[in-house]
């Protein structure tokens, strides 16, 4: 069996639980990763949308073409969990509560993650779409084509994601673009 995520996926599809746990075992961290950025540092709330995000692929996992990449096609799945938890009632009670609880760990411990906490700050002033396409390309380190197939935009439009989104996330930092 070759090791590349696509044929993984090949084999997944045929019914091997062996090739999908290997699957997830390769691309969890980059799931989780991507979400935690979308989440705003929410890390309850990112690795409980990623449990969602590869149960879901297991689900679908028949319905992966080979056209573009693994990642790719697991990274949108991740951004509509996130879209379908954001617009949900309890998800934003969720939100408000992990707000007050990082307010309160603010005020108390100031030192190690300052810079985390601004970056977090500044990253949750994006759009979700700016958010999202600065995620991947920045964080995640996806071409802006494998960023354009997760989020299902055009590649230019996640060009002007990526492009204005880092011009703010600079600009809350006071540093010039």
């Amino acid at each position: 069996m070759s090791d590349t995520d696509e044929a993984l996926a090949r084999e997944a599809k045929r019914g091997s639980t062996h090739a999908f746990e290997s699957l997830v075992r390769r691309n969890q961290s980059l799931v989780r990763g991507f979400l935690r950025r979308l989440c705003s540092g929410d890390a309850a709330l990112a690795d409980d949308l990623a449990q969602e995000t590869f149960v879901m692929a297991w689900r679908r996992i028949g319905a992966f073409e080979a056209k573009g990449s693994f990642k790719g096609w697991l990274c949108r799945i991740a951004y509509t969990q996130f879209l379908q938890n954001r617009r949900s009632a309890k998800a934003s009670a969720r939100r408000e509560d992990a707000v007050m609880a990082e307010a309160a760990t603010t005020q108390d411990d100031r030192s190690g993650n300052e810079a985390r906490l601004d970056l977090d700050r500044v990253m949750s002033a994006l759009s979700p779409e700016q958010r999202a396409a600065v995620a991947l390309c920045y964080g995640e380190g996806l071409s802006h084509a494998e960023a354009a197939e997760a989020l299902g935009l055009p590649l230019g439009t996640v060009k002007s994601h990526v492009l204005r989104g880092r011009a703010k996330v600079l600009a809350g930092f006071g540093e010039a673009a």
